[in-house]
């Protein structure tokens, strides 16, 4: 029975990093076809963005009239604006870091994430990590860095946008998986109760960060039936993106979703390959292949890390036992010399 539990546990887990990562390339190049010069030239990133999370908080309304029967659980309003102002800052900041800073950069930037986001962890969750994961997020760094940075230059307002997309980016991951744990909430519900909110701050102040980024005014863009179409794609996979995204942080971690989200940057450098022609060098390959195995090793890190608490219980301590009458009487009663064994239980640890 235990068994069969743990195996549909990985199909699940499986299924969720899979969804994750599809749904994450697949939108990836949909936007690429939205916003590039060749595609629609819908240049409004943040505008998008906002459109995303009204699809999805549409999609998490009508499941919640599915579920009608059953009660949602609460979360405090404050702790959603919150969320919401962090997982803002995070889009908004990134796409200011993007524009400001060179791809090198950029990049740069990026990989910053995994060893923020353990820092934080430390210091909110006093988290701690074991010599093999921390030399697997190293591997994993040094090879999507490898194969993903090229040109560096930095310039101070670009390094100010990183860091405070690193920063806010790092904590929005947190907060995803200590949220579903601390209120007990599902992580498609905890989605349902963030996305409104990010839609409607998104679409009011979206226009005017856009405008800021590329000089662009939204009401000029003349829309095509090809340019709702992609972008109604690119809706579709974001409801997937972000349910898949909420699913991985709290089954796993922060940590484990950036570390083993950098599979996507090498489905998407492969995709850009094979649809787009882009050239595809050595150190590019060389970088993957470093990369895919800092994840294998980071993944055989992980379980390791599980498994290592579980080989040894922790004694029982007689203050922890709770007796009721009926145990105190069992333990004072004798029958002549015979002596009797009482088997008090005994603690498992998970």
């Amino acid at each position: 029975m235990a068994s069969s539990e743990k195996k549909s546990s990985s199909v699940s887990d499986v299924g969720a990093w899979t969804m994750n990562v599809i749904s994450s390339v697949g939108i990836i190049m949909a936007n690429k076809q939205v916003m590039s010069a060749k595609g629609y030239d819908f240049r409004f990133a943040t505008t998008l963005t906002g459109f995303h999370f009204l699809v999805t908080a549409f999609v998490g309304y009508v499941s919640s009239l599915s579920r009608s029967n059953s009660s949602p659980k609460t979360v405090p309003l404050w702790d959603l604006f919150w969320f919401s102002l962090v997982a803002n800052s995070s889009i908004v900041c990134m796409n200011l870091s993007l524009m400001l800073n060179s791809v090198g950069f950029y990049q740069i930037s990026k990989l910053s994430m995994i060893p923020v986001v353990c820092v934080f962890e430390w210091l909110l969750h006093n988290k701690s990590y074991t010599r093999e994961v921390k030399a697997a997020v190293i591997v994993v760094v040094i090879g999507v860095g490898v194969c993903t940075v090229t040109d560096v230059h930095i310039n101070l307002k670009g390094f100010i946008c990183s860091i405070l997309a690193v920063l806010s980016t790092s904590l929005q991951q947190i907060y995803i998986g200590s949220f579903q744990k601390k209120f007990s909430i599902g992580s498609f519900e905890l989605l349902s109760k963030t996305a409104p909110i990010q839609a409607a701050s998104l679409l009011l102040f979206g226009p005017f960060c856009d405008y800021m980024l590329n000089g662009r005014n939204i009401l000029d863009y003349h829309f095509s039936f090809g340019s709702i179409f992609f972008i109604g794609l690119s809706c579709t996979l974001a409801v997937f993106c972000n349910m898949s995204q909420y699913i991985c942080i709290g089954r796993f971690s922060a940590v484990s979703f950036q570390v083993l989200g950098h599979m996507k940057t090498v489905c998407v450098l492969l995709l850009g390959w094979i649809l787009f022609d882009s050239v595809l060098t050595f150190k590019n390959i060389l970088g993957m292949m470093m990369a895919v195995v800092g994840m294998v090793l980071y993944s055989s890190a992980v379980e390791v890390a599980k498994q290592a608490p579980a080989k040894v219980s922790p004694p029982v301590s007689m203050k922890d036992i709770n007796f009721v009458d009926e145990d105190v009487s069992l333990l004072k009663t004798s029958y002549g010399t015979q002596s009797v064994d009482v088997e008090l239980g005994k603690e498992s640890s998970k």
